[in-house]
């Protein structure tokens, strides 16, 4: 697959994204993300210089290169070797399932199907039922969904994407890639393990609209969470770095992010909880050693490389910031190919919406 990807850090939109699509002459397909005070006029200007060609972007913090900023827009442009579709599914809060019927149709006439494809976005909320959304026509095929929530939308504002120039609210917008040259490829990094002898707790009371998680074996679930970790009621938000919530499907384990304590000593996270899930605190592994390995292993994967896109939860940001590691992380992921990555409220991959954790995509 041919990507050509562009990049400016001008504070005009116009001479933004003249610079950003310098080399842009033609285009298959375009992701872009931009500040946010700029999103609605780059969207607008994109469609009008690509008017037929498939487009989705959001305002976000950028990875590119070895810089991590709000103030840069970056346009990925697939030029040839695949074929692209973009759609987009409103009313997340309430019926997404409406809006279905465009990706069936995308996936059937592009023969999207296993790693010859992927199905990247951007969502706005309600990511479980997103999720579940989109695998209804996805799934039977083996398409992977790989995104993230829009984060850092200025106050006072309501986060938005894009979908050919057109923005929306509670919305998710999607670029189904199917590629006619090689593999691509999915992964996801985890820097967070299940501690040895950890204790299995029930979620026995929830809320599931906003993702409260009240009991924990019938008990106060920040009381659960303080005494078994030896820590103290308002020690729990800052802990997420050290000890974040896992839930645990089969062998699978997937991060909750808490980020407040209520007052009725819930625990309020940015993945939603089910009652009769199975939790327990997760443990803080090595960081480094984990990055280092997720690198190995797409190069042994993939003999060359065009993109490497990445979606990282911004407590992983905050965290990697905090250890200085963040340089570190953009350089390895760079040496792999051209590196552009999104930094999310949550991250959606596959069949799940999940916290704290990076997933990656890679185009041969």
């Amino acid at each position: 697959m041919q990507v050509t990807v562009g990049y400016s850090k001008k504070n005009e939109a116009l001479d933004a994204v003249k610079e950003a699509t310098e080399k842009i002459n033609h285009a298959e397909g375009i992701l872009f993300q931009s500040p946010f005070g700029m999103l609605k006029e780059v969207a607008t200007l994109l469609h009008e210089k690509y008017p037929n060609v498939p487009l989705i972007g959001t305002g976000a913090t950028t990875y590119f290169g070895k810089e991590a900023s709000d103030k840069v827009l970056v346009i990925v442009a697939f030029v040839g070797g695949c074929k692209i579709k973009s759609g987009v599914i409103c009313n997340l809060s309430t019926a997404p399932l409406h809006d279905i019927m465009p990706l069936k149709k995308a996936v059937s006439e592009l023969g999207a199907k296993g790693d010859s494809a992927v199905c990247l976005e951007y969502c706005t909320n309600d990511e479980e039922r997103l999720v579940s959304t989109m695998n209804v026509e996805l799934l039977k095929d083996d398409v992977a969904i790989a995104g993230g929530s829009v984060f850092g939308t200025p106050a006072g504002q309501k986060p938005c994407v894009c979908v050919d120039g057109e923005l929306y609210e509670d919305a998710c917008c999607w670029l189904l890639i199917k590629s006619t040259t090689g593999k691509i490829r999915t992964y996801t990094e985890r820097i967070y393990e299940i501690p040895e002898q950890a204790t299995m707790h029930v979620a026995t009371k929830v809320d599931l609209k906003t993702k409260d998680l009240i009991m924990l074996d019938n008990r106060p679930a920040a009381e659960v969470y303080a005494n078994e970790l030896g820590i103290s009621k308002n020690q729990i938000v800052d802990n997420v770095f050290k000890n974040p919530l896992g839930r645990i499907v089969g062998d699978d384990v997937y991060i909750i992010s808490q980020y407040e304590v209520g007052a009725n000593g819930s625990m309020r996270s940015y993945k939603r909880v089910c009652e009769n899930d199975t939790i327990c605190f997760l443990e803080l592994q090595d960081y480094a050693s984990i990055n280092d390995e997720t690198c190995k292993r797409i190069k042994a994967e993939n003999k060359s490389v065009s993109l490497v896109f990445t979606i990282n939860c911004i407590y992983r940001h905050l965290f990697f910031e905090k250890e200085k590691y963040l340089p570190t992380l953009l350089d390895n992921m760079g040496k792999l190919g051209t590196h552009v990555g999104v930094v999310g409220g949550g991250e959606q991959y596959r069949k799940q919406h999940v916290n704290q954790t990076m997933v990656c995509v890679v185009f041969e």
